[in-house]
Formats: C-alpha cells, sequence, structure tokens
C-alpha cells in the first residue's frame, strides 16, 4: 500500500533530498503518449461495468499469474474463441481473483493494484477473501459517479494527453466524437500497422486486401502498397496523431533493390512467403516506415525483443495477448544499421526504442542514442516497468546516453486507473535516483529539480509534438 514514503530511500539525508525533488514534480500534469485505452471510453463517458471488467479482465498482466499457478483463465472471465462455458459472473471472479492475491506480493503488479485501491478509491485494506465483498461494493458504488467516470478520471489527476494506439484501417470515430465535444485531456491516436506489415504475427496476406476495401483501391504492387500506408498515415495525423507504433520480435531491418521489394511483397501478398521472406518483409516495413517518419515527421516507436505468444496452447485457445509474451535477445547495432544509415541523421526523424532485453541497455541501446540525433530510449517497458527495472534503467543508460536522450514515462497501459498510480511510481522512482546524483555531488539539486520536471513532463511533450 502507498505510503509518503514508499519507494523511497531508507537512509536520511538521501530520503529528505528524495522526498525535495518528488515534492517538486508529483503534482505536474501527466503526459501517457503511448497506451492501449479505449478511445470509445472517452467518447462516450460511460460508467465503467463493474470492479472486474475495468480492473481484471483487460488486464493480462494479472492473469498470467494465474495461468502460471495452474489456474484456469476462464475462471476468471476470459472466453475462448471457439466457444466454450467461461465465468461471467463478476462477483464469483472477483472473490476467485482475491482467494489468489497473494501471490502477488512483491510483484510490480501487487504494487500498482493497491496502489489504485487505495490512491484511486481510497481504500486503505489489502484485497483478501475476507475483504473482497467489502471492497467489491466499495468500488462498484465509485464507478457510478462522475469523478469515475473516464473523463471524471482524467479531470480528477490532472491527465493532459492519452495517445491510443489504433490499427491502420481504423476509421477514427471515437476521436472524432471526443474532437467536437469540450473535454480538457487530449486523446489522439497512433499509428499501428503490423496488421499488414508484420506477417510474422498477422494475417498480411488477408489484411492487405481488407486495407484496400476501405481505402476503395486495389493494393496489387508494392508501391500501391506504400501510397496506401502514406494515405493512412495523413489521415491519422489530420485526426491529431504525432507518432506511430511497430512491435516486433527482434529489431531486424533491410534495404532491399526496388525489384527485390516487390518479388517479396508479391510472395506475402499471395501467401507463399515462407518463414525467412516474413522476417525480411517485416525489417524492410520498418526501413519504408522510418522513410515515410522522415517526410511527415511522424514519431517512430518500435517494440522490440519480445517473443509473442510464446505458449501456442493459450494462444490457439483463447487468442493474442493472454500474458505469454516473454523477453528475448536482441541486436540492435547491426539490426537497426540499414534503417539508420537510410534516416538516422534526418532532422525530421524521430525513433524511441523500447525493449524487453534489458542486457542491451548500456551495450547497445545508450551509446545508440548517446550518437545518433534522431534515437531516444523509451523507458522501461513491460517486465522491466517496475520499481527496480526503472532504477536499473537509469543506472545503465543514464552514463552515456545521459538524460536527455530518454522520454519521459510511458505507461503503455490498457487500464485507464492505472495511468495515475504508474506515472506516481516513475516519479519517485526517478527522485530516489536523481537524489543519489545530488547526494554523490554528481548534479546540484536545482539541476536535479531541471532534470526531474524534464524527465516527468517537458520531455514527452516535446519529443512526442504534443
Amino acid at each position: 500500500m502507498f505510503t509518503d514514503m514508499t519507494l523511497f530511500p531508507t537512509e536520511g539525508k538521501l530520503r529528505e533530498i528524495a522526498l525535495e525533488i518528488y515534492h517538486y514534480i508529483k503534482d505536474l500534469p501527466i503526459i501517457s503518449p503511448h497506451g492501449h485505452t479505449d478511445p470509445k471510453w472517452f467518447a462516450e463517458n460511460k460508467a465503467f461495468n463493474n470492479p472486474v471488467n475495468l480492473l481484471i479482465t483487460p488486464d493480462h498482466y494479472i492473469y498470467r499469474m494465474f495461468y502460471s499457478q495452474g489456474l484456469a483463465l476462464e475462471d476468471f472471465g476470459i472466453s475462448p474463441k471457439g466457444g466454450g462455458s467461461y465465468e461471467t459472473d463478476p462477483h464469483i471472479i472477483w472473490k476467485k481473483v482475491a482467494k489468489h492475491w497473494y501471490l502477488f506480493a512483491g510483484t510490480q503488479v501487487g504494487l500498482w493494484f493497491d496502489a489504485q485501491l487505495k490512491n484511486v478509491f481510497g481504500i486503505s485494506e489489502t484485497l483478501t477473501p475476507d475483504t473482497a465483498d467489502t471492497i467489491y461494493k466499495h468500488i462498484d458504488k465509485c464507478l457510478q459517479k462522475e469523478a469515475f467516470l473516464p473523463r471524471g478520471i482524467c479531470k480528477r489527476f490532472n491527465i493532459e494527453v492519452i495517445a491510443t494506439t489504433d490499427n491502420v484501417d481504423d476509421p477514427l470515430n471515437y476521436h472524432q466524437m471526443i474532437q467536437e465535444t469540450l473535454f480538457s485531456c487530449k486523446i489522439i491516436p497512433t499509428f499501428r500497422p503490423d496488421s499488414v506489415t508484420n506477417p510474422e504475427l498477422h494475417p498480411v496476406h488477408e489484411n492487405i486486401p481488407k486495407l484496400g476495401k476501405t481505402l476503395n483501391k486495389e493494393i496489387g504492387d508494392f508501391q500501391a502498397f506504400l501510397d496506401a500506408l502514406r494515405e493512412r498515415r495523413a489521415y491519422f495525423k489530420a485526426n491529431g496523431a504525432t507518432a506511430t507504433d511497430h512491435g516486433v520480435s527482434v529489431p531486424v531491418t533491410f534495404d532491399l533493390s526496388n525489384s527485390e521489394k516487390e518479388a517479396l511483397f508479391q510472395r506475402v501478398l499471395h501467401d507463399k512467403a515462407d518463414v525467412n521472406d516474413k522476417r525480411v518483409f517485416c525489417g524492410q516495413m520498418l526501413t519504408e516506415m522510418a522513410k515515410m517518419a522522415a517526410e511527415d515527421g511522424l514519431v517512430m516507436q518500435l517494440h522490440a525483443g519480445c517473443m509473442r505468444n510464446h505458449n501456442r496452447q493459450v494462444q490457439q485457445r483463447f487468442g493474442h495477448d493472454k500474458g505469454a509474451d516473454i523477453p528475448q535477445k536482441c541486436d540492435y547495432v547491426n539490426g537497426l544499421y540499414p534503417l539508420l544509415s537510410q534516416v538516422g541523421n534526418e532532422k525530421n526523424f524521430r525513433l524511441i526504442l523500447f525493449t524487453m532485453d534489458e542486457s542491451v541497455y548500456s551495450r547497445e541501446l545508450a551509446p545508440l542514442a548517446g550518437h545518433y540525433p534522431s534515437v531516444f530510449l523509451g523507458p522501461p517497458w513491460w517486465f522491466n516497468d517496475s520499481p527496480e527495472g526503472m532504477m536499473r534503467f537509469r543506472e545503465a543508460t543514464t552514463e552515456v546516453a545521459g538524460f536527455y536522450n530518454t522520454t519521459g514515462f510511458i505507461d503503455d497501459t490498457r487500464a485507464l486507473l492505472s495511468i495515475p498510480v504508474r506515472h506516481d511510481i516513475a516519479r519517485r522512482v526517478d527522485s530516489h535516483y536523481l537524489a543519489k546524483q545530488v547526494a554523490n555531488e554528481r548534479i546540484s539539486l536545482k539541476d536535479a529539480y531541471h532534470i526531474a520536471k524534464e524527465i516527468t513532463y517537458s520531455q514527452s511533450k516535446r519529443l512526442f509534438k504534443l
């Protein structure tokens, strides 16, 4: 449970400095430039159905732990793809969660969840079988109040910007609805083309013709495909987007000749691509997206170092994103060389790198960001997005990349109520890290104040053009 001292150093003088820095930044507006919240929430501004639909069912961080203990995903409201029974009663699911909540002791998920109970709902008790009913009823009652509606949450916690992540063919209707209303928080889309550019994870041969139908044009060759993507990027940008997002297993890029690109595209389009073809096509499309980013100015985000859907049985039964994504090794230096050779020195190009492979922080990512004017480091992602992971990131990257070649904190969350909690954790950890720098006389307290504001607020606005 969060207290005023949570995550701060125990040594007296160091704690004093950390608290001083934290209190300088803790009430700054929240910038959430990358995440997966649903724009429909903000457009319709309706109450969330119940505590389970809000806090449990959408969060694979939670039910992956239950699965690791041999529990059935169906018991937590996860529906099988091909049909079959699963629990739908939120009260029963909540009690099941409470019964097994002890599993999250010491984890980042447990920290986030307990902080939500206290900081968002004002609940001082821990979730247990004995407190489950009381906590459920309290949250359920809160959800009917205006302060707990999606827009109310944004206002209450001073959220200034939220960027959603949207598929390449999304009409962006909900974003347009939001723009037509008086709402102080800016909700903007992010262009995600993976469904047509990454055949390793998606049925690209099916999705490219679908994109053509959306645009009312035939996509029969590689140039037509690139033109279609440029058209969609322009549409997203006209609707407020400032960035794109790309998810790959490993960061491999290519720079093929025009004839090689055309031949490869035809194999992918007609479902004749082998495993290597799919890998090369995905890497070539990263290079193409980077070149387009240098033209239109959309910030390019790259999430890598993750083997998606590692558990084939879970994927076949329940679909993608069910908690079976596992970190894997990356080679950014060689993998990004073709892409950076093309646009790494372009003034209008910004590439923000995320990884689940911590081993590359100091060896590859910090040196790349510490040299290329286009490269910036996103904060610790996924399994590394914990107090300990955030501290390891700063310790591994700062001496080479500094603070100003990193972005501000990015929550990357599907859960609206976790946004203020996770940003607060980042502010506490960064205050702790800066306090150590001050105590070691590597920076002054005045500099620490300035850096804290930059990495909490200003850099996200500047780098994501917000």
